[in-house]
């Protein structure tokens, strides 16, 4: 058996991606893990990246970019002892990342915090890898908003 475990982490720039490499990071630590922090690009002329991009090249770039500047984030706050490499890849983020963490032992997500309502129309990412993905899957949740601000629950 191999000694060496992996945790694939999907990182896209938001605090829920940024939540999840952390995470990722303190599991992978007290497990003897290796980190694999993965960033998903698409371009079909409307640009699903973070940032918007003119060509498909400039979308792998910031793709790019954007996980250079998380890691290098990270690393600022815990050191450069932290076993991590980075991958960016094309295709649609669920796809991408139950993909890549097909022989990893762990796949960590964060959660977005969206409302119902926009989770009814984008989909979930976080649910897309949980039908996909051959490994447990792990979603890092937002924190809970205060109560004035959350929103109300369904009557029923």
């Amino acid at each position: 058996m191999n000694s060496r475990h992996l945790i694939v982490v999907g990182v896209d720039g938001s605090d829920g991606g940024r939540r999840a490499l952390e995470w990722a990071v303190r599991e992978a630590d007290t497990r003897g893990s290796a980190v694999q922090a993965v960033t998903a690009w698409q371009w079909d002329g409307l640009d699903y990246t973070p940032a918007i991009a003119a060509n498909p090249q400039e979308a792998k770039e910031r793709a790019t970019r954007l996980l250079d500047d998380e890691i290098h984030a990270l690393v600022a706050r815990h050191g450069s002892h932290l076993p991590i490499a980075a991958e960016v890849v094309e295709g649609s983020p669920g796809e991408t990342l139950a993909r890549a963490a097909g022989s990893a032992d762990l796949l960590v997500l964060g959660s977005h915090g969206h409302s119902r309502v926009r989770h009814t129309v984008l989909g979930s990412v976080s649910e897309e890898c949980i039908r996909r993905a051959t490994c447990p899957v792990v979603v890092i949740p937002m924190p809970a908003p205060d109560r004035a601000d959350a929103e109300p629950a369904p009557r029923r």
